[in-house]
């Protein structure tokens, strides 16, 4: 009897599980390369999927993708492109492409500093670094986009753990990359020897975990999702690609043409009024007031469901209407979420109305507020996050009474 797609995913499920158990990759290997035969990325991901909501890890999930991303890098295809140009996907890809020449160029700098005697040895060197450093801290958007925008999308249909997986990732590569900015902005305050050594390490360790990572996005996540979200949904994932930007190296031939972003308000917007205690405002006037308040607000239904946000012309945290209906809890890194559910919990049972938070953000200080929205009977609703930057209102001293000019 022919074995069924049921049966290989079976198969896969259990050599996942052998791994598990300490066995030897080099020894599943064939075994894997059998299992592999006519089962899609898609399937891949949903035997992730199911060993995860077994009880296995999301951390030892992501141990087993090392391992067996290296058993089936001779099996999974490569070769055509997975979308055109001007697809999300095909932007996220060349941006891959791009960030692994930079590690690239990183690993052989660190050869040439290690090899070198002295700082006066490697100016030239030095700048081309700091060249590459810079274009690190830009690939923060393609990181933001892909968790903000392409995540919520594979959640909605149904492939939730591997972004979380990937998410994991994403703040493993954060931390290696704040070691190798700590590295190159020190670099003056310690022994030329040990900043040879140090920054070998950062780039050793960048390259290392952007090759897998890269690799399991581009064989296996990006391929799930041009499985599971129809057609029609990429336009409204690359219009929030264009809504959070891009990085300065992406090229131009992979975006296209940047798609407008419809600002238009249908005639029913200005159409009404919305009753308050203390008088009425349309619709179109309250958007407007939001969006125009000195903070950024969200708003979390009693669900724990991302009900809405306002759009500042100077958001502290990128926000898409992707992110519409998606539990808070996704919206955070795993590492957080017992702090996300305890100030919830906390605002349900009453103990406290809200929680406050401040952090350094690029220079800045940044203040995070949570509050319990509650009915008139106390009953609650929800809960509003208002972020703020407060730095230039700390220097405020005195009084000024006067309008300048």
């Amino acid at each position: 009897m022919a074995e069924t797609k049921g049966d290989k995913k079976a198969e896969l499920k259990r050599l996942f599980q052998e791994l598990d158990q300490g066995a030897d990759p080099a020894a599943v290997k064939e075994k894997f390369k059998d299992a592999l035969q006519g089962v899609t990325a898609v399937d891949i991901a949903l035997v992730e999927q199911e060993l995860i909501n077994e009880g296995m890890s999301r951390e030892k999930i992501q141990e087993l993708c090392d391992v067996h991303i290296a058993v089936m890098q001779e099996v999974l295809e490569k070769g055509a492109p997975l979308a055109p140009p001007g697809h999300p996907v095909h932007i996220l890809m060349e941006e891959h492409k791009l960030m692994l020449n930079f590690a690239g160029e990183l690993n052989n700098v660190a050869r040439t500093v290690k090899e070198a005697k002295n700082f006066d040895a490697i100016r030239g060197v030095m700048e081309q670094l700091e060249h590459i450093v810079k274009h690190f801290k830009e690939s923060e958007s393609h990181y933001l986009r892909e968790e903000n925008v392409l995540f919520p999308y594979l959640e909605k249909h149904g492939v939730t753990q591997p972004p979380a997986i990937m998410w994991m990732e994403h703040d493993k590569i954060r931390e290696i990359k704040k070691g190798l900015y700590r590295v190159v902005e020190t670099c003056q305050d310690v022994p030329f020897k040990e900043f040879a050594q140090e920054l070998e390490a950062s780039a050793l360790a960048l390259v290392e975990m952007l090759n897998g990572h890269f690799y399991k996005e581009n064989n296996i996540l990006f391929p799930t999702a041009l499985q599971v979200i129809p057609e029609g949904e990429w336009k409204d994932i690359r219009r929030q690609f264009d809504e959070l930007g891009y990085c300065c190296f992406t090229p131009d031939t992979a975006v296209g043409k940047v798609i407008a972003t419809e600002t238009a308000k249908s005639a029913a917007t200005d159409e009404g009024a919305v009753a308050f205690e203390t008088g009425s405002l349309s619709p179109l006037e309250v958007e407007a007031i939001f969006n125009n308040l000195p903070v950024d607000i969200t708003f979390v239904d009693k669900d724990d469901r991302v009900r809405y946000f306002s759009q500042s012309s100077e958001r502290i945290f990128p926000r898409t209407k992707a992110v519409i209906g998606r539990t808070v809890q996704q919206c955070h890194p795993q590492k957080s979420v017992h702090v996300v559910n305890q100030i919830l919990d906390d605002f349900r049972s009453g103990k406290r109305n809200m929680a406050q938070f401040w952090i350094n953000l690029k220079g800045r200080l940044v203040y995070i507020r949570y509050f319990a929205v509650r009915d008139s009977k106390s009953g609650y609703l929800g809960c509003l996050e208002v972020t703020q930057d407060i730095t230039d209102i700390k220097k405020i001293e005195g009084e000024k009474r006067l309008l300048d000019g």
